[in-house]
């Protein structure tokens, strides 16, 4: 895994410091999006980070849904050319920010170190923070620029369908998903509800405050050692498709693990169905 030599947080009195700097600020990607909607250009135009550029999480930091799931890894070309119409270049930091609790901006820090970028960090708690702050916003669309970001897979670990079961029997492998959707319960997106054996709970949602902010990295640590993650303990993560689970990874890392992401999630999971589900409501 790629030693990062920025982030993987950045806070918002630190962010605003290195824009307010003599020396070249980072490059700003605004990943805001939801699941039902997708990306927010409307928002973005309502006001953004200075110099932010938008950034479409269902576009270019997901290849089109299919047999590898509802958002697929994109591949490394057109990886480098969207973060390249993004600005992204190689030696300068780059600061990825959502709305507020990292869920989608995760997704953006985790590729960029997948593909090799070293210099990576997620505004905690985003734009809400960015505001509570009151610090600028603008509503101007940036000029255009072209980075030199080349895109090299392999920065962070990554699992396949058939290395999870295994990671379950003797390892950790956290399910990202809310506590119903594990269950089997009320499965509203995905046509198949459940968990893959063995996959213990842990909501993203319990990794961030009430605003949104990471909990501090001892008090993470102490919930993912109760889960088994101990030194040494292999660790994976799925979600439904691979973007929440990103922020689980992130997560760990503040506590100190590295984890691997299960790219496909869920969504590729039931695509075979051979693989094995685990659900309450089958019980």
């Amino acid at each position: 895994m790629t030693e990062p030599r920025f982030g993987p947080l950045i806070s918002v009195d630190s962010l605003a410091a290195l824009l307010r700097g003599a020396t070249a600020s980072p490059t700003i990607l605004d990943v805001r999006w939801q699941l039902t909607t997708g990306v927010d250009r409307d928002a973005y135009l309502d006001g953004h980070l200075p110099g932010a550029v938008l950034t479409d999480l269902d576009r270019q930091l997901s290849a089109p849904p299919g047999p590898g799931g509802r958002h697929p890894l994109p591949a490394a070309s057109a990886f480098t050319t969207a973060m390249r119409s993004a600005g992204v270049c190689a030696e300068r930091p780059v600061v990825v920010y959502d709305e507020a609790t990292a869920m989608a901006a995760a997704r953006a820090w985790w590729l960029l170190r997948y593909f090799g970028h070293p210099s990576v960090a997620v505004l905690d708690g985003g734009l809400a923070a960015w505001l509570a702050a009151a610090c600028p916003v603008e509503t101007e669309v940036p000029s255009s620029r072209t980075g030199d970001f080349v895109a090299q897979p392999g920065g962070m670990p990554i699992l396949d369908a058939d290395e999870a079961t295994p990671l379950a029997a003797h390892g950790v492998l956290l399910d990202a998903r809310a506590p119903e959707r594990y269950a089997g319960f009320g499965e509203s997106v995905d046509p198949v509800g459940g968990h893959i054996p063995g996959a213990l709970n842990r909501p993203t949602s319990e990794n961030v405050d009430s605003v949104g902010r990471f909990h501090d990295p001892g008090r993470l640590r102490a919930a993912f050692d109760a889960l088994g993650a101990g030194d040494g303990v292999p660790v994976g993560t799925y979600c439904g498709s691979g973007i929440t689970a990103t922020h689980e990874v992130l997560a760990l890392e503040l506590a100190g693990f590295s984890a691997a992401l299960y790219p496909g999630s869920w969504s590729e999971w039931i695509t075979d169905p051979k693989r094995p589900i685990e659900s309450t409501a089958r019980s």
